[in-house]
């Protein structure tokens, strides 16, 4: 297992690598000028125009920005902004609410998804798993940012049980956004987990516990539940990455400064080092779920083993 972790990590290196290239070279592909972008309404001068392209190498080639970039990155300087903020300061601010949302709506997610997930599949074809189907497929059908008006609308305004923006009620603040950003995602951990697990409810070795008169409830724990976390992991264990990264639209609506809101806010300004730092250090956190996902196999199924 040591070495199966170690291979990995040093893995991690091209892959973050090649994953900062391609980002570096898609924001040097956007059209438009982002040095003359910064006057706004009153435009620069075209003395202080070529001053500030000189000093962020924007007259260079893609290669010579790339590599004055990752030399300053291997000095642990991801760069500064074009109006001086430094990058880390920027992912040091907005880092903390993003993965305090992320994990709300990873509890949700668990709880809500998997609860109702193992209720149907234990009760296949009940009235039960019938809601959950319809449930789960309405909920997948409504686009996030329709189900995050709504529920501001309905729980923040109409009943008032939750904030409906910013972070001032503290941890309270995050249960509305983390509830409508794990919605999708809760109901396809619900979907999975009613699947695998009423698949292995007719396998052999289920048949074989219940012959030997082991109670339901050990049955379906010890032996059946076990096996059926493990693509239901899976999806958690990709999920949580890509919540961190993509609660643009979650962030945006319910007025949370956290990194989806800054990555949009860099991307229509060409803020070059911002995107870069910011979706390098999202694909990092990709690569490490995905590395405990891989982990966590061993533990629920003993079977798998890395040599």
């Amino acid at each position: 297992m040591g070495r199966y972790v170690a291979r990995r990590l040093l893995l991690t290196i091209p892959v973050l690598l090649g994953a900062s290239f391609l980002i570096f070279a898609m924001v040097y592909a956007l059209p438009g000028d982002p040095i003359r972008a910064l006057g706004g309404d009153r435009p620069l001068s075209p003395a202080v125009v070529a001053e500030l392209r000189e000093r962020f190498n924007l007259n260079d080639p893609l290669y010579v920005q790339y590599w004055e970039y990752l030399k300053n990155l291997f000095q642990g300087d991801l760069g500064t902004d074009f109006r001086g903020r430094p990058v880390f300061d920027t992912i040091e601010r907005a880092l903390p609410v993003t993965v305090k949302l992320a994990l709300t709506a990873v509890v949700f997610e668990i709880l809500i998804g998997l609860v109702a997930g193992v209720l149907a599949g234990i009760r296949r074809n009940s009235f039960f798993d019938n809601v959950v189907l319809v449930s789960t497929t309405l909920i997948v059908s409504i686009p996030i940012l329709v189900l995050a008006f709504f529920a501001q609308l309905l729980f923040g305004l109409k009943l008032g049980w939750f904030p409906i923006a910013g972070t001032n009620e503290g941890l309270y603040s995050y249960l509305l956004p983390g509830l409508v950003l794990a919605s999708g995602s809760l109901a396809y951990v619900a979907r999975l987990t009613r699947t695998s697990l009423a698949e292995n409810l007719r396998a052999d070795y289920v048949r074989t516990a219940r012959a030997k008169g082991l109670p339901k409830r050990t049955v379906i724990v010890r032996h059946t539940l076990r096996n059926s976390l493990i693509p239901v992991v899976t999806f958690i264990g990709a999920d949580i990455g890509a919540l961190l990264g993509g609660a643009i639209v979650t962030e945006t609506v319910f007025n949370l400064p956290g990194i989806g809101r800054e990555v949009f806010n860099a991307i229509r300004s060409q803020e070059g080092a911002v995107v870069v730092g910011i979706v390098t250090l999202m694909v990092f956190f990709f690569i490490f779920f995905n590395l405990v996902v891989d982990v966590l196999y061993a533990v629920l199924d003993p079977r798998i083993r890395y040599d």
